[in-house]
């Protein structure tokens, strides 16, 4: 039996600066509120969003290369994928379909960096 009891957040990384690209990209195309850092941690760059109970923290890393198989998986309503699709499509965002599971609808795209993430109707 495990001792853990959920997901807290989960980061991707960007290079130096990617704070207004990151704040574009989460916040106003996907919509997800920002949250504040601790003091302690602004120092260092990066931003953090509230995604339902979990986070979504973007950090700076260098030298930075893009995630291009590890990802998270942002989950949506099965009737709103399809205009998250071209909500982001619409901004300049290359979406591609994943038909590889039967029954999951779903799509990649990548951020601003490079980092893939994953979008999954179902909820």
């Amino acid at each position: 039996m495990s001792a853990l009891v959920g997901l807290d957040h989960v980061q991707v990384a960007g290079p130096s600066g990617c704070e207004s690209r990151a704040r574009w990209f989460y916040g106003e195309l996907l919509g997800l509120a920002e949250l504040g850092k601790p003091e302690v941690l602004r120092a260092r760059g990066g931003v953090w969003f509230e995604l339902g109970g979990q986070q979504l923290h973007v950090g700076v890393q260098e030298p930075f290369t893009p995630a291009r198989k590890a990802h998270p998986a942002l989950l949506t309503g099965t009737d709103r994928l399809d205009a998250l699709a071209e909500r982001l499509t619409g901004a300049g965002v290359e979406v591609g379909w994943d038909e590889a599971i039967d029954g999951v609808r779903r799509f990649f795209a990548a951020d601003p960096f490079g980092n893939r993430v994953e979008f999954v109707g179902g909820a």
